[in-house]
């Protein structure tokens, strides 16, 4: 029995009612726009040197106080923040990765997942499910990056810094897991920024980098590559990877792109890289790669991302086989790293 200044602890989730689990899952929707509102008010970064009350953050935010402190309170009942004491709050470790001087910082990433014109494409998920066609395309009118790098340059850049951002999740462990000791010449296609590249060729500096990119894309690489002092050692190459990939080089990295088409595309992307490439090279897709049956996995929700937006797909360890297969490739190996991505490496069939 309680007293008037004690509170019963909280059943954990899978003692609760199976009704009441789910209703708890279908919130879900509410926690991941109150974590990206925190996100775009930059809450992390004002609670970096200790608690703060709900009245200094609103201050600071310019937001209604009583809403923001709702909205608090309920991330920190899932554990996004704390609250110490009567309103006043603090970062978790957690949210101390929605910092935005965090190395693994996670902000951009989740603003990018909640802007409105993004968030609008999940409330269709129906029609993807019905139609196998990306709700992208039904509710912008145009596919998803036609419409980021032309028609919303804004959000364009939001998504270019959420994958730069995303970059800090697999590079480390990218690193630790693959010996790039051996190779001269060093291609990352569709690499954006070069934010991996960079990475590789600081850690390698023997070897020589090549970044396939969109015109517009490539625009915003040499900031990248000169932070890493790597930028006199990369050739920047311009060109749409479905057409033409005139890029020779003994390691190729394909990173979040293979997720993001179908088998056809992903068999002409792979095919063209393959046209140019040396007997002897290598392909590195860097993805998740799903595991079998009912086991919890960050790829398999976002899966659906895949199928709502560019219109792509997850796969697991046998389909990556059969569409290596199918492009002229086999699989080499699957080396597991320290982070959500795996490296599936590949070698001429």
């Amino acid at each position: 029995m309680t007293t008037s200044n004690e509170t019963a602890a909280a059943p954990a989730i899978e003692q609760l009612p199976p009704d009441v689990q789910l209703l708890q899952l279908v919130g879900g929707a509410f926690i991941s726009q109150a974590i990206y509102v925190a996100a775009k008010l930059g809450i992390a970064d004002i609670l970096a040197d200790g608690p703060r009350d709900a009245k200094y953050i609103a201050e600071k935010t310019a937001t209604d106080e009583r809403s923001l402190f709702r909205l608090l309170r309920a991330c920190a009942s899932v554990g996004a923040f704390t609250e110490l004491e009567e309103k006043i709050f603090a970062n978790t470790p957690m949210t101390e990765t929605l910092r935005s001087d965090n190395p693994r910082s996670t902000r951009d990433l989740t603003i990018w997942m909640g802007e409105e014109p993004h968030w609008r494409v999940y409330g269709n998920l129906l029609y993807s499910v019905k139609t196998g066609k990306p709700a992208w395309d039904m509710v912008h009118g145009e596919p998803v990056f036609p419409y980021l790098f032309s028609t919303n340059l804004e959000l364009g850049e939001i998504f270019n810094r959420a994958m730069t951002s995303y970059s800090h999740q697999s590079i480390g462990p990218v690193l630790q897991a693959y010996d790039f000791s051996g190779a001269q010449t060093i291609a990352d296609i569709a690499g954006g920024y070069g934010h991996l590249l960079a990475a590789v060729l600081a850690a390698n500096p023997e070897a020589k980098g090549v970044l396939f990119d969109l015109p517009a894309v490539l625009d915003g690489a040499p900031e990248m590559l000169d932070r890493y002092g790597v930028k006199d050692r990369v050739q920047l190459v311009e060109g749409d990877f479905t057409k033409e990939i005139p890029v020779r080089a003994d390691v190729y990295m394909l990173k979040h792109i293979i997720h993001d088409w179908y088998e056809d595309r992903c068999q002409a992307i792979l095919q063209n890289i393959r046209a140019n490439m040396p007997d002897d090279g290598k392909v590195l897709i860097i993805e998740a790669v799903l595991p079998e049956g009912n086991e919890p996995n960050f790829g398999k929700i976002i899966d659906l991302e895949m199928l709502l937006a560019p219109g792509g797909v997850e796969r697991t360890a046998n389909e990556f086989a059969k569409l290596l297969e199918d492009s002229g490739f086999k699989l080499n190996r699957i080396i597991p790293t320290m982070g959500p991505m795996s490296i599936i490496e590949a070698v001429k069939a």
